[in-house]
């Protein structure tokens, strides 16, 4: 049984599709040929060149590697990771089909095996960092080999997920014959580094704390509720110095490992109404189920939900106006680097 990472869109603009058909795609543009008919990666690269005529040589071979495994090496059995971009998550799944090829598409789904999801939403957090490093590089199709990745994810999916627990002695571990240090995404590695010393000093109602910081760098006035017992909500919040402007929100602040159901949301719902709020807003560190965004479309003026994607995105907006005893806590430099550009 392989490993294979297979990424639903440089931007996650595909992750619904992947998730509510339990299929995966072959998403390059255009590519409305049947693999199976392509004997060797250099057909596959031949192929390319004519079909992306602008496009590098270099390019072009680092394609064909990505997409000639999904149609000839990857089999029935084989477990499949989709790393998130919607929220801090993986869906983990086991391929239960072979190769098929639709002529028609729609474009740009020609390509696809058929997936049984066993892994909804897991937590990033729950993967040990040498399996984040590896699944953070930016090719959209490959084989995960290094740090035992085969037993461990195994090993996570008997224990429920639940997180590793195993001491990990080297966190820049490569993706072999594929991933190199110029492969991975930094952002989204910096990212899992900054979450995770959050979820070291900001446990439990802490996570609370920082977010009432956040918000109060905003400009809002708050109150939050003692540890235990919150009636509903962690943070009452209203803007303006003494908080009696607008909006008044109504937060609610999970940091638990297990992504966060439709039910538990709609109790903040109610809770906006007991206590006269305006809004609410729903901050699940782990995400939330599949479902839950979408069923919530019918209450989109009244609750907003933010999984550690959101909270991490308004942190580095207004890390500079905390609390300084909060920054002492989570002491954070801006650095610039290169971005990623298309290989020679």
């Amino acid at each position: 049984m392989a490993i294979w990472l297979v990424r639903a869109g440089s931007h996650g603009e595909y992750e619904q599709k992947f998730i509510q058909e339990s299929r995966i795609y072959v998403t390059w543009d255009h590519l409305s040929t049947n693999l199976k008919q392509l004997n060797a990666r250099e057909d596959i690269a031949e192929f390319l060149t004519l079909l992306y005529p602008n496009a590098k040589p270099r390019t072009v071979q680092n394609w064909s590697s990505q997409i000639w495994p999904f149609a000839h090496e990857m089999k029935k059995g084989d477990m499949v990771v989709v790393p998130l971009k919607s929220q801090p998550a993986i869906y983990v799944g086991e391929l239960t089909s072979d190769y098929h090829f639709e002529s028609n598409g729609p474009a740009p789904f020609y390509h696809w095996r058929a997936i049984k999801w066993v892994g909804e939403a897991i937590p990033r957090a729950h993967f040990g960092k040498d399996l984040l490093f590896s699944l953070g590089a930016f090719l959209t199709i490959c084989r995960v080999q290094r740090n035992n990745a085969e037993a461990r994810i195994t090993a996570m999916r008997a224990s429920g997920w639940k997180p590793e627990t195993i001491a990990i002695a080297a966190a820049a571990t490569l993706v072999e014959g594929t991933v190199s240090g110029d492969d991975a995404d930094l952002e989204e590695l910096a990212h899992d580094q900054i979450a995770q010393l959050i979820s070291a000093r900001f446990k439990g109602h802490g996570l609370a704390r920082l977010v009432e910081a956040i918000l109060q760098a905003q400009g809002y006035t708050t109150y939050r509720s003692p540890e235990g017992s919150d009636g509903g909500a962690d943070i009452l919040a209203g803007n303006g110095p003494l908080g009696f402007g607008t909006p008044r929100l109504c937060v609610e602040v999970k940091s638990e490992a297990s992504p966060i159901d439709r039910p538990t949301v709609d109790k903040l719902l109610g809770a906006v109404g007991k206590f006269n709020a305006q809004e609410g807003l729903f901050i699940s560190w782990s995400g939330f189920k599949s479902n839950v965004q979408k069923e919530l479309a019918a209450s989109f003026f009244r609750v907003r939900l933010w999984s550690q994607k959101e909270l991490l995105e308004q942190l580095f907006v207004y890390y500079e106006r905390l609390d300084e005893d909060i920054k002492a806590e989570l002491p954070l430099k801006r650095i610039w680097t290169v971005a990623a550009q298309e290989k020679e």
